[in-house]
């Protein structure tokens, strides 16, 4: 766990901004447990009493939430994003669905620019390291799984970025994607040639970004999200005319 001793006046203070900076930074995400009172405590190089002082007052906060004999939780920050009757609005329209793959465009679009500027070498590690298993997914094709790392590996580029706002911001909508208010991306993992495409996708994406490109990461993005954009605007067309042919045989069936 990412926990370092704490060297502060009011030790209980410095225990409250190590853990918002790792909330505020994504390494701590919603509904994270965090370590025992004791282990965090020795991590941190605090006492007890200044721990959970500073605990007290992040769930005070709404950073932190207390779960009866389950320890202490990363509150759901994120689940305040959307309304529940805007996340029914959205799955409900189809225009939500080319509005959103729209926005990630234009947001992944500059998230990866800036990655290939502004992200560590470590950044680009996780990204590579997330790829790889990408990779490995592919051969034993699960489309489930398959669809987890496609996230996963959008997050890392949103991550490398190092804008604290985007990040937040779209992990919230990725949360809705893994809930499938926007499309179901495993449908899209099912066909074989859409598969190999997505891969190959992500592999230009990854190689832009390693070689620290900005301009050939970004278009690498917006490629594949029109890639998406088109494949899911095909779906939805060939399930409309499969409704219309299943009135057109029954119809037939009846002369």
């Amino acid at each position: 766990m990412p926990f370092e001793p704490v060297s502060q006046e009011k030790l209980s203070h410095g225990v409250v901004q190590q853990i918002e900076g790792l909330i505020l930074r994504g390494i701590l995400r919603p509904g994270e447990r965090l370590p025992s009172e004791r282990e965090l405590s020795d991590r941190m190089g605090v006492s007890r009493p200044s721990l959970r002082e500073a605990l007290a007052d992040l769930q005070e906060r709404g950073l932190l939430a207390s779960r009866a004999g389950a320890g202490v939780y990363v509150a759901d920050v994120l689940g305040s994003a959307f309304s529940p009757a805007l996340v029914t609005l959205f799955s409900a329209h189809d225009d939500a669905v080319f509005d959103y793959i729209s926005f990630r465009r234009d947001m992944e679009g500059l998230a990866a620019e800036r990655a290939a500027r502004l992200a560590s070498d470590t950044d680009l590690k996780v990204v590579n390291a997330i790829f790889a298993k990408m990779e490995a997914a592919h051969q034993k094709r699960d489309p489930a799984d398959e669809a987890s790392l496609d996230a996963d590996f959008h997050l890392s580029i949103i991550e490398a970025s190092h804008n604290i706002i985007m990040l937040h911001m779209m992990r919230s909508m990725y949360e809705l994607l893994r809930e499938g208010v926007f499309y179901n991306r495993s449908i899209m993992f099912r066909q074989r040639t859409t598969r190999e495409t997505l891969l190959e996708q992500h592999r230009v994406i990854n190689t832009a970004l390693q070689a620290r490109d900005p301009l050939a990461a970004r278009q690498a993005v917006e490629a594949h999200l029109n890639f998406v954009e088109g494949s899911l605007f095909d779906q939805k067309k060939a399930a409309q005319n499969e409704v219309f042919a299943q009135k057109r045989f029954e119809h037939e069936a009846r002369r």
